[in-house]
């Protein structure tokens, strides 16, 4: 009995180790991106990224955000806007149908299922050229909505969706339509609340993917004025120079905003991935 207790303990211990080294080695590169972003450009031409303390300062920080630099602000604030466009629609969208695939049985339902699926191995590189035409026809080039429609629906969102709400007990279903609720009254007051694990996994997932996005907006956004912050930043790396001071302080800032997010749904994020594994 004895041994075993040290044996578990060992492993435990084992474990911690582990899983301190990885976190070690995750956080290491954005370590070293915050300290280059509080050096001057001299430093970081002569001596590279770097873990060394010496000579930080806020004067990048500071000048990002003087004269030219008011852009970032541009750029942050459109990033906020297609966030928060993308995250509610999807999740929208997303929900009403992983709800409509898990609860009704129709004609085609499994067909549905199956290109959803198959819909999560299409690369999104080989869209990018209907969907710019798409985007030329209905004059929505350089706007909001051009970033945002041709992925309100995504697959991922649905299927996971659909996986929830297929585990919760279909008599709630039949208890609301017991109670003379409608279809829809069902959905945003018996099945809605149950799905707020799902729904805090999902905001995370979309509002990262969204944030971070590059190829598509650097595509249907023409001006700068309208650029979210990864296109915005890119355009400090360019063949007549390479800003890599401002670019490490914007890279930095970017992250932020990622960080508060997960920490204000982290218990629903851990919950809603969990959800499911274990039946009881």
């Amino acid at each position: 009995m004895i041994q075993s207790t040290k044996k578990d303990y060992f492993l435990k211990m084992l474990l911690l180790a582990l899983f301190i080294s990885l976190a070690f080695i995750a956080i290491l590169p954005f370590y070293a991106s915050l300290i280059a972003s509080l050096k001057p450009a001299q430093g970081i031409f002569r001596f590279g990224i770097n873990l060394s303390l010496e000579n930080l300062s806020f004067e990048n920080y500071l000048t990002l955000f003087e004269g030219k630099g008011l852009r970032v602000w541009i750029w942050f604030f459109n990033t906020i806007v297609i966030t928060i466009l993308q995250v509610s629609c999807s999740l929208i969208v997303a929900s009403m149908a992983g709800y409509a695939m898990a609860v009704y049985r129709f004609k085609g339902n499994k067909t549905f299922f199956i290109l959803t699926l198959f819909a999560l191995i299409i690369p999104v590189e080989i869209l990018l050229v209907p969907l710019y035409e798409l985007n030329i026809t209905f004059g929505t080039v350089n706007t909001y909505p051009g970033v945002v429609l041709p992925f309100i629906l995504a697959p991922f969102a649905v299927f996971f969706f659909r996986q929830y709400i297929s585990g919760i007990p279909k008599a709630i279903i039949d208890s609301g339509r017991m109670d003379g609720c409608s279809e829809l009254q069902i959905f945003i007051y018996l099945i809605v609340p149950l799905m707020k694990p799902a729904i805090g996994a999902m905001t995370i997932l979309i509002s990262v993917f969204t944030w971070n996005a590059y190829l598509w907006p650097a595509i249907i956004l023409r001006t700068s004025e309208m650029q979210p912050l990864p296109v915005g930043l890119a355009t400090l790396l360019s063949p007549y120079g390479n800003n890599y001071p401002h670019l490490l302080t914007g890279a930095v800032i970017s992250v932020l905003p990622l960080i508060v997010l997960f920490l204000k749904f982290q218990k629903s994020f851990i919950s809603g991935l969990t959800s499911g594994s274990v039946k009881g």
